[in-house]
């Protein structure tokens, strides 16, 4: 998977502050696309001292591992490891520096260029830090984050912020190129919508992932179709990242659904 170098900080000259040409069609294509370096050290220092602060104080909303029971977790939140936490929630709320994060011109810019001059986020998925501890933690089979969610298109776009390095042993994200532009017949998905892993042709599909690696600052741009998938932390150090989801300002969530739940942020217009 290609990825640019991108420069972050005050001297970030206009070609940083966006997608190549040839970045915005890797996303078309494959359906995401990473941004090498495009958080600095201050905001990710600041970030983890948010996010080991609601850990530590079990500062809610929380999502426990126990409470989705998927492979490797806890069997539930009074046995062994079952107060260990999935994701922090409303992650938005939690300090101003997430506000800082979504404002910041090489960021927005990017949102912009995949999704149109007015993005919106909401608040009512994703919006979280998520972690994965060591010895607790879970798999996660392949999916599209579109499953749960309703909006008048599936159009969606998340951007994945890697607070420390992220690898296949610490269960980092595994995606499908290409498989946003997919219409699979729903025999092919398990009751939760997980991809089936005993039909031929989706172990296929599957043998096409690829991992997306990355560094401290580094953030995975992927769209609310594209398959993916991670494994439990298979390290002894937790593994911290902040994703938030957007939305274009033509395509509103569904009245009466979870994604019209909580509010919207909207982002500043190019």
């Amino acid at each position: 998977m290609s990825a640019s170098v991108v420069k972050t900080g005050p001297s970030l000259d206009k070609a940083a502050e966006s997608f190549s040409a040839s970045e915005v069609e890797q996303f078309r294509r494959d359906g995401f696309v990473i941004s090498r370096n495009l958080a600095d050290s201050s905001l990710l220092r600041t970030m983890k001292e948010a996010t080991l602060d609601g850990l530590a104080q079990s500062i809610e909303p929380i999502e426990y591992e126990a409470d989705l029971q998927y492979p490797g977790a806890p069997d539930s939140r009074e046995t062994p490891g079952g107060g260990t936490a999935r994701r922090l929630k409303q992650a938005h709320a939690r300090h101003p520096v997430f506000t800082d994060w979504l404002t910041r011109p090489e960021f927005i810019n990017r949102l912009r260029q995949l999704l149109g001059p007015q993005v919106v986020m909401p608040l009512a998925h994703h919006n979280c830090i998520m972690t994965k501890q060591p010895r607790f933690s879970s798999d996660t089979g392949w999916h599209q984050d579109i499953r749960y969610w309703s909006f008048e298109r599936r159009d969606l776009i998340s951007a994945w912020l890697a607070l420390g390095e992220e690898r296949p042993e610490n269960g980092g994200l595994t995606l499908i190129p290409g498989s946003h532009l997919l219409e699979l017949d729903r025999s092919r998905l398990d009751d939760e919508l997980f991809l089936r892993s005993d039909l031929p042709q989706n172990q296929d599909l599957m043998e096409q992932a690829t991992f997306a690696e990355l560094q401290p600052g580094d953030v995975l741009f992927f769209h609310s179709r594209t398959f993916h998938s991670a494994t439990r932390n298979h390290t002894q150090e937790p593994k911290y990242s902040v994703v938030f989801t957007f939305r274009p300002a033509d395509c509103q969530p569904l009245p009466g659904t979870r994604s019209a739940a909580l509010p919207e942020i909207i982002l500043p217009p190019g």
